[in-house]
């Protein structure tokens, strides 16, 4: 399969049955023990971020783009911290899930939610973050959307990706990262040496760093700035 068959099973997948599982590990219902699990994980990386942020900027003067923001489990956050938020999905659901969370938790227009995918997203803001999108793409596609998210950042580029390390790779050999072949997409590993090299070539050096880990959630954490 190609980049652009990547592109639509992603897109099918968060519009159809992907949406029903990840509204569910996303919010705050009933969920089995992997869900959980993978609840946990995510949250926490969206904690750090939060926590990276609020640490160094006065929020409310930053814009920041949300780029595959889910059902706003970032967008929202920040938007109440006072930031100017432009959050885009590739799957219309999704968006319209994090609209209604958005009206119900803060009941502005801020953040701005779109359905768009990676490639088409366009402007420029202070910060870009993209987190636990890479993981549906091979790492050539991954690429092109590293260098597509820096042109579009004045300052920093925040991305989580699933490292490929043996021990990952040899869990997603026998089945056991992301179980169910029917419950996720292609999970794609990335190795942090090729992220990095991608980034440095669009002038962003790498400031920080963070390691999730739970049980069935593996994500790295990488924060840029432009040099």
């Amino acid at each position: 399969m190609n980049a652009a068959d990547d592109k639509t099973i992603v897109k099918e997948y968060f519009n159809s049955t992907g949406f029903d599982r990840w509204r569910r590990i996303y919010g705050d219902g009933e969920v089995n023990k992997v869900q959980l699990d993978i609840r946990n994980g995510h949250q926490q990386t969206v904690d750090k971020v939060l926590g990276w942020l609020k640490a160094d900027n006065n929020l409310a003067s930053l814009s920041i783009c949300d780029a595959g923001c889910g059902v706003g489990s970032l967008s929202i956050p920040l938007a109440e911290a006072g930031a100017k938020v432009y959050a885009s999905d590739i799957s219309e659901k999704m968006v319209e899930e994090a609209k209604e969370r958005s009206m119900s938790i803060l009941g502005t227009e801020n953040p701005t939610f779109a359905v768009q995918d990676l490639e088409t997203l366009s402007g420029s803001y202070h910060t870009v973050v993209c987190l636990d999108v890479l993981i549906h793409y091979p790492q050539q596609k991954a690429d092109e959307m590293i260098s597509h998210l820096c042109s579009l950042a004045q300052s920093r580029v925040i991305l989580s990706f699933a490292p490929k390390t043996f021990a990952l790779s040899l869990l997603k050999k026998i089945g056991s990262f992301f179980p169910g072949a029917s419950k996720a997409t292609r999970a794609y590993l990335h190795r942090e040496a090729d992220v990095v090299k991608i980034l440095a070539s669009n002038g962003f050096t790498v400031q920080r760093q963070s390691m999730t880990r739970t049980r069935f959630y593996f994500s790295r954490l990488l924060e840029a700035t432009r040099q």
